[in-house]
């Protein structure tokens, strides 16, 4: 059952009138009576409130497809509106009207809404419990969001769905070969083959095949970046170091603004399920850790500009600034570079032709569903690779794992005792991927992959390869400004901090810095660590006026 039905009661809560007396005090304003059927917010509006009933009723609707429209709820006296994307001001996912006796609701714009949850402890997690489970349910429930019109599978289908999902945000993809609705629209507006998929967003905008930052700046997930702000930390990288910085030093009440290339939670945002980070026995995906993670932050205040990509650094002036994609600029008194990793890439001569057509660095349940019942082929030895295994193996007919080494070197030991368990898994050590037939339009048809020993080769007929070899650090865009190591690590220790670089404020934490543990509970303690070295820093330096 959906998470709309197993815990309704912890979506749509009732506020007790000691709460409402609470939250009044948060409110951005006087309470507004809505007429019958008028509409307090609409799918896409840019910094929607969220809404408290005082008298009345909201009727919410989502989208169901292209035309149609959804009840999700109806909230009375002590509910409220929203969810995660009112605690930033995001465009709306769905619509808010008044119900047929009219409504009088008060308004809580993103800035009230945080204080209310740092304000109120008990509140605020009644509050953000319901905001999260609301975005958890618009996502399991299809529909609502971004609408994909294409072939799914395809390349392009796949990277968009993979954006989205990593972002947290709802989708829905129509088959053109199969969904009437979406061959419609494909005809009427005379769309080519090449230019699909056809996105649709919330807002109404349609967009022919487009890149990510494409599709962010259509949704309005990037906010509006001032070029003279100083903020007093720009971390860039959306992993767990850099969500911990920023829970950390928002919560501090330093002004924060965080920037990625990709998406949150970086590579540890694609592990199915991390089984050995403290807290959780029973494990969590790397996607449900880092949306928990974004959420706090936004909580807390932290500004998120996500995708952004950071391509320099201007490390000569008294404050730093970084030099983004689309001509932007963000200006800092400190440098959290957090950036991680790149996926490594195998040396397979035609490898990039078959990216997103067959061969992936993650595993996620949309790459799960494709190859359902299907015969694989999975590279690497660490416990990245170790999770995915676990993850995937159930699922498909056959799993072939291919490692160079002896899996008890690179890998924890209850993931090598969980694949020994798995019956459909075929382990091939000391063997290495050489070749890959097929076509981009057609996609992957099958691998060969050749012992390292003998030289034997072996070609198996799949269609789906994941690589999890490692990474590379992401750090290139600094190194003009920073020292790093033979691997292209940053070096840290060199500073007035252990984790400060050789530019004076700026600090390198998780796995781009040079000889970090490569954990996630190592990231988010750096994370930590590094915003107490910040607050070290800034007692130090003369006093400034606010910004």
């Amino acid at each position: 059952m959906s998470t709309i039905h197993t815990r309704e009661h912890q979506m749509f809560p009732v506020l007790t009138p000691a709460q409402m007396e609470t939250a009044r005090r948060f409110a951005s304003g006087a309470a507004v009576r809505f007429p019958p059927g008028e509409t307090l917010y609409a799918i896409g509006a840019h910094g929607a409130p969220a809404w408290l009933v005082l008298e009345g009723s909201i009727d919410v609707v989502r989208r169901d497809g292209l035309s149609r429209d959804a009840v999700i709820t109806t909230h009375h006296p002590g509910q409220f509106s929203g969810e995660v994307n009112q605690l930033a001001g995001r465009p709306s996912i769905a619509a808010g009207r008044a119900g047929p006796d009219g409504c009088v609701a008060l308004p809580f714009d993103p800035a009230h809404l945080r204080a209310l949850m740092v304000g109120s402890a008990d509140l605020g997690e009644v509050v953000m419990r319901a905001l999260i489970l609301r975005r958890v349910a618009l996502i399991e429930e299809g529909g609502a969001g971004t609408i994909l019109v294409g072939v799914p599978g395809s390349p392009d289908v796949l990277r968009l769905q993979d954006f989205l999902g990593r972002s947290g945000l709802p989708n829905l993809v129509l088959d053109i070969r199969a969904d009437e609705e979406g061959r419609a629209l494909v005809e009427r507006t005379g769309v080519l083959p090449e230019e699909l998929p056809l996105v649709v967003c919330p807002s109404g905008p349609l967009l022919k095949r487009p890149s990510d930052d494409e599709l962010a700046a259509c949704l309005g997930i990037v906010p509006a970046i001032d070029p003279e702000r100083l903020y007093d930390v720009a971390i860039v990288g959306a992993g767990p170091a850099g969500l911990a910085t920023a829970v950390y030093a928002a919560s501090e009440g330093l002004s924060v603004m965080v920037l990625d290339s990709r998406a949150m939670g970086g590579q540890a945002g694609a592990s199915a399920r991390i089984e050995n980070y403290l807290g959780f026995p029973t494990g969590i995906s790397g996607q449900a850790l880092a949306g928990r993670a974004f959420n706090q932050a936004l909580k807390f205040g932290a500004e998120m500009a996500i995708p952004v990509a950071v391509q320099g650094m201007e490390c000569d002036r008294s404050a730093l600034t970084l030099l983004c994609t689309g001509d932007r600029r963000v200006k800092a008194r400190a440098v959290v570079i957090a950036s991680g990793a790149r996926y490594r890439r195998p040396d397979i001569p035609n490898l990039e032709e078959f990216e997103g057509a067959g061969v992936s660095y993650w595993v996620s349940a949309v790459e799960a569903r494709l190859c359902a019942g299907e015969e694989v082929v999975l590279v690497g030895g660490g416990n990245s690779a170790g999770q995915a295994v676990v993850f995937l193996a159930p699922q498909v007919k056959k799993l072939h794992l291919v490692v160079r080494r002896d899996l008890a070197q690179t890998m924890s030991r209850y993931l090598i005792d969980r694949i020994g368990g798995l019956p459909n898994v075929e382990l091939h050590v000391g063997s290495e991927i050489v070749g890959l037939e097929g076509s981009r339009e057609t996609g992957l048809a099958a691998a060969t992959f050749r012992d390292r020993g003998n030289g034997t080769l072996q070609r198996r007929a799949v269609r789906h390869v994941f690589l999890f070899i490692g990474a590379d650090p992401n750090a290139g865009w600094a190194r003009d400004c920073v020292d790093t190591d033979a691997k292209g690590f940053v070096v840290t220790g060199s500073g007035a901090s252990p984790l400060e670089t050789s530019m004076p404020c700026v600090f390198a934490i998780g796995d781009v810095r040079a000889g970090s543990t490569k954990r996630v509970a190592a990231a988010v303690g750096e994370g930590a660590a590094v915003v107490s070295q910040l607050h070290a820093m800034f007692a130090a330096q003369p006093a400034r006026a606010p910004n």
